[in-house]
């Protein structure tokens, strides 16, 4: 599983700890990018880029996936592993 994976998230989401131990046990690298900790002109463009305002944002390839419930609903479906492929 090599595709770059990037989740978006903040400190006090517990969506994001959810899609992280996914990604986790899965044994998918990633990278996270608190935007609790950056600018907020990030978060702003993160909004303008994919038209949501809640995290986690999740990214694979540079293809918006969504946040858990989405990520949830490719893994239920056998659909995760081909995107992480």
């Amino acid at each position: 599983m090599t595709n770059k994976v990037i989740v978006y998230s903040t400190h006090s989401c517990p969506y994001c700890v959810r899609a992280k131990q996914l990604l986790e046990r899965k044994g998918v690298a990633y990278t996270e990018i608190n935007l609790s900790d950056e600018a907020p002109e990030v978060r702003l463009e993160l909004m303008q880029r994919t038209k949501h305002r809640t995290v986690p944002q999740i990214f694979i390839s540079d293809q918006f996936i969504g946040g858990f419930d989405q990520l949830y609903a490719l893994e239920r479906e056998g659909k995760l592993d081909p995107l992480l492929a």
